[in-house]
């Protein structure tokens, strides 16, 4: 366990080894849950997007927009590839 320092803004230093771990890297990003009185944050990956298409109703739009936001976001960034629900894991 490693302890942060939250800034006046509200924000923290993820740890480097944790970065690199799963891959956050400037730019990506991530979700952020609460589930039994504790705060998640996961990168969005391509994984956790199909995962949960289909909660939304919109027959695989949305699927498609996130895609192509991370595509986007990715090109902007340099990358060309791209890389939850709180119950997954």
């Amino acid at each position: 366990m490693e302890k942060l320092v939250v800034t006046a803004k509200g924000q923290v230093v993820i740890p480097a080894r944790l970065r690199k771990k799963y891959g956050i890297k400037r730019g990506r990003q991530i979700t952020f849950c609460e589930k039994g009185g504790e705060i998640i944050i996961r990168p969005l990956t391509d994984e956790y997007i199909r995962a949960i298409a289909g909660i939304a109703g919109t027959k695989g739009k949305l699927l498609k927009a996130l895609q192509e936001e991370k595509s986007r976001n990715a090109l902007y960034e340099g990358r060309s590839s791209m890389p939850h629900m709180c119950d997954k894991k």
